[in-house]
């Protein structure tokens, strides 16, 4: 390495590499090039929206975010999902066809330990007694099957 300069040196591009002036351009691209990326930010901008003109003297509604709303999710799924669960574990203790809601009651509980917002305890007992009310269901189709078999 030479220690006489700091700066890199770069050579001019041949002739090959060079943009020839007559080239044809993009296709849609406008006769001046474009001006912004096409990935580029999109400005996010009021909509504007005139009005009849009998509404030309009536005050003017300012618009405010509500932020309360806005990012709040009140809507609880673990408590459903723990009474699905708790209804389908009796009802398996009887019959097999409380198995649809367990199934419910599992996947609601799923879900629920996946979002931020929920009770994980809740959510954790409902997917435990929905998994329990499955086995049980299934417990008694495959016992009833069987009966179908004998009969058969």
């Amino acid at each position: 390495m030479s220690e006489s300069s700091d700066q890199p040196t770069f050579e001019e591009p041949s002739a090959e590499v060079e943009r020839p002036a007559g080239t044809a351009r993009m296709p849609g691209a406008p006769r001046e090039g474009y001006t912004k990326l096409p990935t580029g930010p999109v400005g996010i901008e009021p909509v504007v929206a005139s009005g009849p003109a009998d509404t030309a003297g009536m005050p003017a509604v300012q618009w405010a975010p509500n932020d309360d709303a806005v990012g709040d999710d009140n809507t609880r799924l673990a408590p459903w999902a723990l009474v699905a669960a708790i209804v389908a574990l009796v009802a398996s203790w009887f019959v097999g066809w409380g198995i649809p809601l367990a199934i419910v009651a599992v996947v609601a509980a799923i879900m629920s330990l996946r979002r931020p917002v929920e009770s994980r305890a809740i959510a954790r007992w409902a997917l435990v007694l929905g998994l329990a009310a499955t086995i049980f269901s299934l417990g008694w189709l495959i016992w009833a099957a069987m009966q179908f078999e004998k009969l058969g």
